[in-house]
């Protein structure tokens, strides 16, 4: 039985067009989640393609909005930042003005790595890193405690990692 080509939207633009991606474009897709730094030549060799027709491929699902950069992905104990912490946040309003406001403060906490919109009993939940439960609580309070809007935080220091990618199934 073969396999069709699977449509996505690109750009997360709903009026896109959708990207017809077959089993090549996802053999790409997988290994440039494994190791981005793969070369040309080694990536087309393993999905069976010419070098220049491998390229052409990666450029278009580049234009696309498919892959949206290229990174390194770095070891965040050996920098320093090997405490990781998850942060409820609950705000006093509900108002399109105090979501943007705390949005705007939250892209500048230290060690922010990601902020969240959710449902349930938080507005947010942030994920931040830092050295030690020292540093977490000079920036809880000094950054946290005066985000704008806020009615609550609850924080919760993850004990172990048990899982974490950065690899989309395809």
């Amino acid at each position: 039985m073969q396999k069709q080509a699977t449509k996505v939207r690109a750009k997360s633009d709903a009026a896109a067009p959708p990207v017809d991606l077959d089993r090549t474009d996802k053999a790409i897709l997988r290994a440039l989640q494994r190791d981005a730094s793969v070369s040309n030549v080694a990536l087309a060799a393993k999905v069976h393609l010419s070098p220049p027709a491998c390229l052409r491929r990666v450029e278009r699902l580049k234009r696309a909005g498919l892959i949206n950069a290229t990174v390194a992905l770095l070891n965040a104990q050996a920098l320093g930042a090997g405490m990781l912490v998850m942060i409820g946040v609950v705000l006093d309003r509900s108002t399109p003005e105090s979501f943007a406001d705390f949005e705007k403060a939250a892209a500048k906490v230290s060690g922010c790595m990601e902020c969240h919109v959710v449902t349930g009993e938080f507005d947010y939940f942030m994920l931040v890193r830092t050295r030690d439960g020292e540093s977490f609580n000079r920036l809880h309070a000094e950054q946290l405690l005066y985000l704008p809007g806020v009615r609550q935080i609850r924080s919760f220091v993850v004990l172990k990692q048990v899982l974490s990618t950065t690899q989309l199934p395809l």
